[in-house]
């Protein structure tokens, strides 16, 4: 640990100078990288940007890691070590930013470059990247009322998250001061009269359309695959799913939350008047990169107003290949033998969430060629596909998933998507679509593959005609996938893994990794998810079983003998392959049944 004398100016902030050396004294810079830089770095460039950034702008050799760089990061972990202070990743999620934006304001942190990143009932933790420059810290320190405890921060992420936080807060504070009432003026059932006052809260308000902006692309810049706005009483939540986990990012006032939910009915081509029935929307924007974003928006009323959910969808996930959607070669080969097929009914399973819709779509992208007719009735379009035909089920005109198909039949098609099937009249439909001589998709929601069979039984399909139209079945689910840049290896639990596959006999593999955290995957250990896939071809063996009552735990049983891959040794492949966790694959995938576990 070196002191603050021997690496600091007069103005107590660091010195390019003194910090060369001691990188030098410590082996990380090579005496000749040394002297060169001791003769190029001037005076007026120390002045000009901070030490610790004007040393990483000349992208120094690291002498003990030739492969690696003196960057930004590196430097300042380096820094943090060297005198004493923790290295803080700054996550906007774990941000209060009502109460960090409180404690200085914006033009004092932005003088000082530093950033107030916690709030606790006595000390308020703030993020620096001049560990000895800290005369504001007493002056701080008596307004708040609190001790000042500081953490090294790289200094992009201060700046950056100076601009975002501080910006949103005013305009949050300033579309709250439009309003004179601090209760959400919605009809609700707990609505909360106050007598003479006025709502004056613009949706097209500025502050409030930057808010909205805010909000889409921080939804965008986390990998969000929803945003929830949830109105409360006192105070409305903002919460993103990232991964498949929900994660708050924000409060609002309830008018303020009122007013952004508005401003998106509006982009979304809704009724803004009709707060007392769900309604449904779409939008379409763009990110930072330029590249085009289509959100599905829902609305639903709810005690204290209404709750709106935006599904992001991401176009370049439905024009992955079979592989990067977690595919392995087997299930590849079934299920492109499947797709093939020029007649039939194929059907994917699956809770909601679970990706159906994605392997659809990337599976009609592949069909589409210019030589067939590719047309879908869905419930909503989750994805506007030019590559083929879609119609939207409208219930307030009578347009269902069976009219629906019934009009897609006289197109002229060869492949028909239908978003789910629901009922009986949906299902006789795809089967006479099917038997018609046309390729049907579509989708139910089953715990596993053979489900599909007893459902289709259920609703009222006769076991012939199932035996007659179904190709086959896939069962999936999205499991989250470590992270590439701080999973490390882990000891095997082997009860657990026996448990986990019991009574499948499954060599354990040599090698497992569980999660650490990094800048990257935002602390968490996992970064984006991946597919486990089961999937049985209706074999003739299987037709012969396929009863009005037949057993159940038999049927799966033979399925397993002809080749299906349950979903747990599907996961089970995954974690052999340094993919997911153990934990992970259980949380997502059901004990199957007549297996055990």
């Amino acid at each position: 640990m070196f002191e603050a004398a021997s690496i600091t100016r007069d103005s107590n902030r660091l010195d390019a100078i003194a910090l060369l050396n001691q990188l030098e004294q410590q082996g990380f810079l090579s005496q000749d990288k040394a002297a060169l830089m001791r003769n190029v770095i001037r005076p007026e460039d120390c002045r000009a940007k901070g030490a610790i950034e004007l040393l990483a702008s000349k992208q120094l050799p690291n002498a003990k890691k030739p492969v690696q760089k003196l960057n930004l990061d590196f430097l300042c972990k380096w820094l943090a070590e060297n005198v004493g202070l923790e290295f803080f990743t700054i996550d906007p999620l774990k941000i209060d930013v009502d109460a960090v934006t409180k404690v200085m304001s914006y033009a004092y942190a932005q003088r000082f470059g530093v950033l107030p990143v916690k709030v606790t009932l006595d000390t308020v933790i703030i993020a620096t990247v001049e560990p000895f420059d800290i005369e504001w810290g007493r002056e701080i320190s008596r307004i708040a009322n609190k001790t000042i405890s500081l953490v090294i921060a790289n200094p992009d992420d201060i700046r950056r998250y100076q601009v975002e936080l501080y910006n949103l807060s005013k305009s949050v504070q300033h579309a709250k001061n439009l309003h004179e009432s601090a209760i959400s003026p919605i009809q609700n059932l707990e609505q909360l009269v106050e007598m003479g006052r006025k709502d004056k809260l613009d949706a097209n308000s500025q502050h409030v359309v930057s808010i909205v902006d805010w909000l889409l692309q921080y939804a965008f810049d986390q990998r969000a695959s929803d945003i929830h706005l949830e109105p409360r009483r006192l105070v409305g939540n903002v919460r993103f799913r990232i991964d498949g986990v929900m994660h708050k990012v924000y409060e609002m006032p309830p008018v303020v939350m009122t007013a952004v939910t508005s401003r998106i009915k509006i982009l979304g081509r809704m009724d803004v008047a009709e707060k007392r029935r769900p309604q449904d929307g779409r939008l379409k924007t763009k990110d930072q990169g330029g590249g085009e974003v289509e959100l599905r928006l829902s609305t639903m009323p709810t005690a204290f107003g209404e709750k709106l959910v935006m599904r992001i969808f991401d176009p370049e996930v439905v024009s992955k290949g079979f592989e990067d959607l977690g595919f392995s070669n087997q299930d590849s080969e079934k299920w492109q033998s499947m797709i093939s097929q020029p007649n039939g009914i194929i059907l994917v399973t699956g809770p909601t969430g679970s990706g159906k819709t994605t392997t659809l779509y990337s599976s009609l992208k592949m069909l589409a060629t210019p030589e067939v007719n590719v047309c879908s009735v869905e419930d909503p379009i989750e994805n506007i596909e030019p590559k083929f035909n879609q119609m939207q089920v409208q219930h307030n005109i009578d347009l269902d998933f069976a009219s629906g198909v019934r009009t897609l039949l006289r197109q002229d098609p060869d492949i028909i998507m239908i978003g789910e099937i629901r009922d009986l009249e949906t299902a006789q439909m795809a089967i006479q679509a099917s038997l018609t001589g046309h390729l049907v998709l579509s989708t139910l929601h089953t715990n596993d593959a053979t489900s599909a069979i007893t459902r289709l039984q259920e609703i009222g399909v006769p076991s012939y005609l199932i035996n007659a139209t179904l190709l086959g079945v896939m069962a999936q689910r999205l499991v989250r996938t470590l992270c590439p840049k701080c999973k490390k290896p882990a000891q095997l639990d082997e009860n657990a893994w026996k448990g986990m596959l019991s009574p499948w006999k499954t060599a354990m593999p040599k090698t497992v990794y569980e999660p650490v955290g990094c800048l990257d995957c935002r602390q968490t250990g996992f970064r984006g998810r991946i597919g486990l896939y089961e999937i049985f071809i209706m074999s003739d063996a299987l037709k012969t079983m396929n009863k009005p009552n037949m057993d159940f735990t038999e049927f799966r049983k033979l399925a397993v003998k002809e080749g299906m891959l349950p979903l747990r040794l599907s996961g089970a492949q995954k974690i052999a392959a340094g993919l997911t966790t153990i934990a992970e694959v259980l949380k997502v995938t059901p004990p199957a049944s007549g297996f055990g576990n």
